[in-house]
């Protein structure tokens, strides 16, 4: 396929085909662990390490993101695309055998790293062969294929927990990764690029270190250690000060990880620091609703899938719906502005958790969070691919998903850490200190509800009901943030092709 000839609808169909495929892969895989987590977290004791398992692997996603976006505007994207789905299959196989919650953590982190690839390089191949005006329709597929998994993944991690084991949600990866590997190889066909090119190492290891340093501060402070410790003050100025040496050193760098020029484009700049926002505050709401309704209702994995439906469906209508108004009307401002909004207002609702909460009422509240985050999830690489030239497609796509993860990484760590610390301190005014052997920390390393004596297990439950409502009522200001932000979010025309030049 020669890059500077625009496609006709069923070449384009062939190569999306094969994409749809690797997107099914890493969406089913975010979406098929949520509902496991709380078996996991019981079964390797380690409900205090639960947001680590999705932390690890949004982490490292987040900052091989702009490597590989960098290494595929350079080289091509085929083989590099390749390479990240045999890593992430190799992490899942890892996950799989882990042992121990320390194992989990490690392998998921090494799944991460070739999810990195995964998600970034769809959307840049996506923005190498589709004009920005007709994108908007070709992105509602990927939606589509988002809604799939997400209706599959809770359904299937439920059951395959129940049925078989946990381990299976990381098994289940293995056979799919093969149709998608074949699919890449067979359908995909893309130029290749030999160029000259520095990989920004020092960068990324200024990046990774400083990302580690603030989230572990932000994991164990208030539960292993004081805020005011000699340790989380040590670990968030090492964090800081990592974080301005990575800047200066960006500044320098022949070939940065994150070309700070970028950030010179104020679409480029506000759409980025919208997905970090929306990246911190979804995941209050994906990762932890499951927790709730295992935890606290007593729900199976099987049955809190399908209670998670609703949330799916927001978001698989929201998302197809804002990408055809999107490629139909040629304007996509209004649709951050709203959908911050209505997240917003989804995290308020779930912030009137109770113990008896009616299913239909939290199905309902889960119905308008999926409404916000479908609306405006996608549109923020589309304002970006829609800014920048084409030479720099994939580092600015790539950079975008980095940002997005990061802040799903870091809402991850915030909300387990504000969760664990408010449980910590509801159970502590609750429980007598002489509770027949309870603790905490029993509690937060997945002590069994069900074996409790009646009175205590229903205490522990108000406690993590309480915990819940505070860590909600926290996400709120932060959507609220992000609908600020959206506000200067700037419009300018979708162009009908690649050709066709940047409008400033």
């Amino acid at each position: 396929m020669d890059s500077q000839v625009e496609y006709s609808h069923s070449e384009i169909m062939v190569v999306i085909t094969a994409l749809m495929l690797v997107m099914l892969l890493a969406a089913l895989d975010q979406t098929i662990v949520s509902t496991a987590l709380p078996r996991i977290a019981t079964d390797l004791h380690g409900l205090n390490k639960i947001s680590w398992v999705a932390t690890a692997y949004l982490l490292t996603s987040a900052i091989t993101t702009p490597i590989y976006g960098k290494i595929s505007d350079q080289l091509g994207r085929k083989k590099i695309f390749q390479t990240a789905i045999i890593i992430f299959l190799i992490g899942s196989v890892l996950c799989g055998i882990s042992q121990n919650m320390n194992e989990l953590v490690l392998a998921r982190g090494l799944q991460g790293i070739g999810a990195g690839g995964l998600m970034s390089l769809v959307l840049a191949i996506v923005g190498d062969i589709i004009p920005p005006r007709q994108r908007g329709k070709y992105m509602g597929y990927f939606m589509s294929v988002f809604g799939v998994s997400s209706v599959i993944g809770p359904l299937l991690g439920g059951f395959l927990t129940d049925s078989l084991s946990w381990r299976w949600v990381f098994f289940v990866n293995i056979p799919l990764g093969a149709i998608a590997l074949t699919a890449v190889a067979t359908r995909l066909h893309l130029p290749v690029y030999k160029e000259d090119h520095n990989i920004d190492y020092t960068g990324a290891a200024l990046l990774s270190v400083g990302s580690v340093c603030l989230l572990l501060a932000t994991v164990w402070g208030g539960t292993n250690y004081a805020w005011a410790s000699t340790q989380i003050i040590g670990l968030l100025i090492a964090g800081v000060v990592l974080a301005v040496s990575f800047v200066l050193w960006e500044r320098r760098a022949k070939e940065p990880i994150i070309p700070l020029h970028l950030f010179k484009n104020d679409i480029f700049t506000v759409s980025v620091l919208l997905s970090l926002l929306s990246g911190i505050a979804m995941f209050a709401a994906i990762l932890y609703i499951p927790v709730y309704q295992q935890t606290v209702r007593g729900f199976s994995p099987t049955k809190s899938g399908l209670l998670m439906l609703p949330l799916v469906l927001g978001l698989l209508v929201a998302g197809i719906t804002s990408g055809r108004l999107t490629s139909k009307l040629g304007r996509y401002r209004i649709f951050p502005i709203v959908g911050t909004l209505v997240l917003a207002f989804g995290l308020w609702l779930f912030s009137h958790l109770t113990l008896t909460t009616p299913e239909w009422m939290l199905g309902l509240w889960m119905l308008v969070i999926g409404a916000g985050l479908g609306t405006f999830m996608q549109i923020m690489t589309l304002a970006i691919q829609n800014s920048v030239d084409r030479r720099h497609m994939g580092t600015a796509t790539s950079s975008a998903t980095f940002f997005r993860s990061l802040g799903s990484a870091f809402g991850g760590a915030i909300f387990g850490s504000i969760m664990l610390n408010r449980l910590s301190h509801y159970l502590t005014l609750s429980l007598p200190h002489t509770s027949s052997k309870l603790n905490v920390s029993n509690i937060q390393q997945g002590a069994n509800l069900q074996s409790l004596p009646p009175a205590v297990a229903n205490t522990v439950q108000q406690s993590f009901v309480h915990a819940f409502h505070d860590m909600f009522l926290f996400a709120i200001p932060i959507a609220l943030l992000a609908f600020v932000v959206a506000l200067f979010l700037r419009e300018t025309p979708l162009r009908s092709s690649h050709d066709q030049p940047v409008i400033e």
